[in-house]
């Protein structure tokens, strides 16, 4: 086994493994240039890509084509790039192709790539076909009406949450689809009126529930399927049901509080965990798996086959090391955000809308036989942004390969440096945390955060909030509210405080971004241990590492427990 380059580890290559870079590698003009085994382990790889990958950190800053203030993931300061308004960057008042350079053999691809980037327009944000008010959500699809979501699409009236999918009226979520009116849900599919709560499939005004299936009016629970009226796992009556749910005051921040104290310290650590959350999938490694065949170590796919290291995927096929691909992808390898139709996408980032055959590209869109491009939209046969014959491309492209090969720089995904973001406003801080004096050792960048002093009436402690939404004036949105965790201020806005009192809640206590910290928390890490099941003893591969005091079953015992 070969030890990763980055962290030094020992890393298995399988022979399924060099059977997939074969199959992957490009011909041209019937000769095949061969992609090597990967020199870091599948962690490091994951790590490198997302290190190209700023969801949540927002700006304002100038538009460096119109001057006018907008909404950028790249920061003021970034001045050394060019940052075009979303809605010009799709214009055709500027043309990336009039960026292109040549090839020069005596320069390593690295360097020639890196000063396209730099000179070449980047959108300030990377949403498609999102509309009406939508201003402050990041890598979205087809949004309406939402604020401060990320990484998710088809919502609308949604707010502060990432990986939020075909949902309306939700706020502070993590990865949830088809829900509606759902607060502080992670992890769950077709629910209605939901809160508190994790791992729910089609459940309907459930709260502080864990792997509930096809419940309605549940609190406290666990492991139940189909049930109604259920607090702490006990069948009641609706009678006995509300009367319960009423002593528990949740209709106050106290009360909540008291039930998410009890929830953590007495309902969770009763949960049964089964080894993985997959659902209709055969020969899987990971979590979050559903209706998949023969994907490995792969986190939150959907309808996937034959893939390896891949995370965030829907309908994704025959590819290895991918984050946030499909809808539909295949033949894809060491590459992100490569939707919409993508084929055969090599080492490559965000490249949407019948893409393929491309190597070494960045944000471009039905581009077809490109090497080394960013920006580009319906072009072919392109080298750093100059057009080229199908005959001059086959001839040069393979020359790049070769020369890329020298330098040991094929086969690898782009590194880390040349990323436009710091290192801790990008997800790779999220899944793989280092402090600042090691990232700045590894020469990657790094950003001190200073949040602005808000323009208000006033600033108010959290802990001086009145306890219920009915206590809260209007004139909430006028002020700034100081973090109880942090001391960091943060402000309602209009929808949000729309929704609490439609949900009747209480306003939150916590900055937006300590409250996505703590549903992160609550997810396993993206990373397999081999231990054994609580219950009858067979080796199982699971998110949960073998010190952990949680009971976890393999499938057979794990529906034995809940059926």
């Amino acid at each position: 086994m070969p030890n990763c380059t980055q962290c030094s580890s020992a890393f298995e290559i399988t022979d399924e493994d060099l059977a997939f870079y074969d199959k992957v590698s490009p011909v041209i003009n019937d000769k095949k240039y061969s992609i090597p085994p990967p020199t870091q382990c599948p962690d490091c790889r994951a790590q490198r890509r997302l290190a190209f990958r700023n969801e949540k950190s927002l700006y304002q800053r100038t538009c460096d084509l119109t001057g006018e203030k907008i909404i950028s993931m790249f920061p003021a300061e970034s001045t050394d790039y060019k940052i075009y308004k979303q809605s010009e960057w799709w214009t055709d008042k500027w043309d990336p192709m009039d960026y292109g350079i040549d090839y020069d053999f005596s320069k390593d691809f690295k360097t020639q790539f890196d000063s396209l980037v730099h000179a070449v327009p980047h959108a300030s944000l990377h949403n498609m076909h999102c509309e009406h008010n939508c201003e402050y959500v990041n890598i979205e699809y087809d949004d309406k009406n939402c604020y401060m979501v990320f990484a998710g699409g088809f919502c609308e009236d949604c707010f502060f949450g990432t990986m939020i999918i075909r949902s309306k009226n939700c706020a502070d979520c993590y990865n949830i689809n088809i829900c509606e009116l759902c607060y502080e849900l992670t992890d769950s599919k077709n629910c209605f009126r939901c809160m508190f709560s994790q791992n729910l499939q089609s459940c309907t005004e459930c709260m502080f529930c864990y792997d509930c299936q096809g419940c309605d009016n549940c609190f406290e629970c666990h492991g139940l399927r189909k049930k109604q009226f259920c607090f702490r796992n006990e069948q009641l009556s609706r009678e006995e049901y509300e009367k319960k749910l009423k002593e528990c005051s949740i209709d106050g921040f106290s009360g909540i509080e008291k039930c998410k104290n009890a929830f953590f310290s007495e309902t969770m650590p009763k949960a049964t965990r089964k080894y993985a959350n997959s659902l209709n999938s055969e020969n899987c490694t990971g979590d979050y798996i559903r209706n998949s065949q023969n994907c490995f170590n792969c986190y939150n796919i959907e309808e996937c086959q034959d893939i390896k290291n891949v995370s965030l995927a829907e309908q994704l096929k025959d590819s290895m090391d991918c984050y946030v691909t499909g809808w539909p992808a295949e033949l894809c390898y060491e590459s992100m955000s490569q939707a919409v139709n993508a084929t055969h996408n090599l080492f490559s980032n965000f490249c949407w809308e019948g893409c393929s055959d491309l190597m070494y590209c960045d944000h471009c869109f039905t581009c077809t036989n490109c090497f080394g491009c960013i920006g580009l939209r319906h072009k072919d046969y392109c080298i750093l942004n100059r057009q080229y014959s199908k005959e001059e491309y086959e001839k040069l492209a393979p020359g790049i390969i070769e020369n890329m090969k020298q330098g040991g720089e094929w086969g690898e995904f782009f590194p880390v440096e040349l990323s436009p973001f710091a290192y801790n406003e990008t997800v790779a801080h999220e899944y793989y945390p280092i402090e600042k004096d090691e990232v700045l050792k590894r020469g990657w960048k790094w950003r001190d955060k200073k949040d602005e002093i808000p323009k208000v009436e006033k600033i108010i402690s959290a802990s001086q909030l009145p306890d219920t939404i009915e206590e809260i004036p209007d004139d909430v949105l006028n002020w700034a509210i100081k973090c109880e965790e942090t001391d960091r201020p943060f402000k309602i806005v209009k929808q949000e405080l729309e929704f609490y009192r439609k949900m009747k809640l209480p306003i939150p206590h916590l900055h937006p971004d300590e409250r996505h910290k703590r549903r992160m928390a609550l997810r396993n890490p993206r990373k397999l241990w081999a231990r054994t099941c609580d219950k009858c003893k067979k080796e199982i591969q699971t998110t949960y590492s073998p010190e952990r005091p949680e009971k976890v079953f393999c499938e057979e015992c794990y529906l034995a427990e809940v059926y």
